[in-house]
């Protein structure tokens, strides 16, 4: 499939402007989606990333279509300036520093939405932020890669849900009419932390040995330590005063069915040499079990092997 470059529609009067802090797949794919719907976007990310996209657009491949997408691109935190919305969607262990970055440049009441993994980006961006700026968080269900500069790749699902702020409702409607999925939800804890317990289940183990989901389910033994993964989650969450609403342990298993030839994000930053948001992650768990008086040794031996591979990378 070869791409195509369409006509950027010029942004709608009166219609929501976003800034996109941190350009990552995530990022750019639902500000690729946005911007095609005719919202004013701009991506704010690496150099050469930048350049990319300011040359010939972001270019979005999905199973359905391969396109360049006009939009705005920046290195400078800066370019947040005159947003309504920010999606934040650097890597966890970038967020006080993200959050410092675009303090000064922040419109009155523009909402900072948080599209990370991890379950408390919020409350640290908001310790940053003071109480006058609008925070909220977001948990994401979309499998996304970058193929390389300017170009993201969509491999599955692609859904918010969106914790409750002055805009939530207006939010919903823009997101959906952009073909962005969104619901707001009074449990985004829950949401966020249900989604915690499917990454610690998955991302280290797909980081160690670099394989995709549906490849490490078949492996012999694999179910069971992926259940006293997911076993000592629930534990920690329960012990944290954490509703987790639905069936987890089928939420475990359907990943493998929905994204079975995706790898983890940490897979995707272990090969890169990139930091991993393992800290954030399995790391989260063990470092709330220790302060609830939970055990969680399955948790802790991944998260040592992921710190382990990433130390690895630095040994000549």
């Amino acid at each position: 499939m070869h791409p195509t470059t369409e006509p950027h529609t010029p942004p709608h009067p009166g219609r929501l402007r976003f800034a996109v802090m941190g350009a990552g797949a995530v990022g750019c794919y639902f500000g690729a989606l946005l911007a095609r719907a005719g919202h004013a976007v701009t991506l704010i990310g690496r150099p050469a990333h930048v350049q990319a996209i300011q040359a010939r657009g972001l270019r979005l491949q999905t199973a359905a279509q391969d396109e360049h997408v006009a939009m705005g691109a920046s290195t400078d935190a800066g370019a947040v300036a005159g947003a309504d919305v920010v999606l934040l969607c650097v890597k966890s262990t970038d967020t006080e520093a993200a959050a410092r970055q675009i303090q000064p440049h922040l419109a009155p009441g523009a909402l900072v939405l948080t599209l990370q993994n991890g379950v408390d980006n919020d409350e640290r961006v908001r310790a940053v932020l003071g109480p006058a700026q609008p925070v909220a968080a977001a948990v994401v269900y979309v499998a996304t890669a970058m193929a390389g500069p300017g170009h993201v790749r969509h491999f599955g699902r692609g859904e918010l849900v969106l914790a409750p702020s002055l805009i939530a409702e207006r939010l919903v409607r823009e997101l959906g009419a952009a073909g962005i999925p969104a619901q707001v939800s009074d449990n985004v804890r829950g949401a966020l932390w249900s989604k915690l317990v499917i990454n610690c289940a998955y991302n280290a183990l797909s980081a160690i040995v670099q394989r995709p989901y549906g490849w490490l389910a078949r492996q012999d033994g694999a179910t069971e330590v992926i259940a006293d993964l997911v076993a000592e989650c629930l534990a920690v969450a329960q012990a944290d005063g954490v509703r987790i609403a639905g069936d987890i342990h089928a939420a475990v298993r359907g990943i493998v069915q929905s994204m079975p030839g995706q790898r983890s994000s940490t897979a995707q930053d272990l090969a890169r040499g990139r930091p991993t948001e393992i800290e954030h992650l399995n790391g989260y768990v063990v470092q709330r079990g220790k302060a609830l008086g939970v055990a969680t040794p399955v948790n802790h031996a991944l998260l040592v092997l992921v710190r382990m591979a990433e130390a690895a990378r630095t040994e000549v």
